[in-house]
């Protein structure tokens, strides 16, 4: 699996020298945080939506948190509106990855979450799978509990004990000659990618808003229940997001769960 941040958030360059002009402190905010204190501030400032971190982002981004807890009085800002669930004023903040290397079944679970995503998928119909074609045949993903399996079994007739993963891997062989050959008779891409299975690989462009990522991240974390290909999804996905936007960390820790 590849998860790489390829666009996010970012402000114009005219909003930036507006910034700077009134502050250089501000306009070295992270751009997804400007966007979150403009959004959440709109619906309860008389200033105007362009107004706001110009006239209001001294006073936030430049007092401690008053809650007592850390980060700036923006973070607090931020946080009472995260635990207060309005967090539709997240939605504005955006992020879109190139995911590549998971299985067919991780992408059934991921297409589940809808709201808030968005999703560009590599087609099995017009990508061709065969051995013989610029793919060299299907990928696949063997899950970590079939690789982690050490009971020897007799996964077909006649022959000799082998892992768990031998077995998935020799399916994986005659699934990729039945696709093949269902070619060679002239089957289209479109029906032959009938036989091809659930770990089959693909790659996909996502884009997904702040909001809608802390909820995915809730349901789909390590410890709580998920897969463990898609949760690993989870993770990459927050140390993407966080490395760019890191006022995002503590949602992701903890708060999350409450979104």
């Amino acid at each position: 699996m590849s998860v790489e941040l390829m666009f996010h958030t970012q402000m114009s360059a005219k909003f930036r020298a507006k910034l700077r002009k009134a502050s250089e402190q501000l306009a070295e905010m992270t751009d997804g945080k400007v966007l979150a204190l403009t959004a959440i501030r709109t619906c309860y400032s008389a200033n105007k939506p362009s107004e706001i971190a110009i006239k209001e982002g001294v006073k936030y981004f430049g007092s401690a948190a008053s809650d007592g807890d850390s980060g700036s009085d923006a973070d607090r800002l931020i946080r009472q509106i995260v635990a207060s669930k309005h967090t539709s004023t997240l939605e504005g903040i955006t992020f879109t990855f190139a995911i590549e290397g998971v299985s067919r079944a991780l992408l059934a679970q991921l297409t589940r979450h809808r709201a808030g995503f968005s999703f560009s998928v590599q087609s099995q119909r017009y990508v061709k799978m065969g051995s013989g074609n610029i793919s060299g045949g299907f990928d696949y993903v063997v899950p970590e509990k079939v690789k982690s399996c050490t009971k020897k079994l007799s996964y077909f007739a006649d022959e000799d004990l082998g892992t768990a993963e031998d077995a998935f891997r020799d399916a994986m062989d005659v699934i990729q000659r039945a696709y093949d050959e269902l070619r060679e008779f002239g089957i289209p891409a479109e029906d032959a990618r009938a036989v091809l299975p659930q770990a089959a690989a693909t790659n996909l462009v996502m884009t997904v808003n702040l909001r809608a990522l802390l909820d995915f991240y809730a349901k789909r974390r390590k410890g709580n229940g998920a897969q463990a290909e898609i949760a690993d999804l989870a993770e990459a996905l927050r140390r993407e997001v966080v490395e760019v936007e890191p006022w995002t960390a503590q949602f992701f820790e903890g708060v999350s769960a409450s979104v």
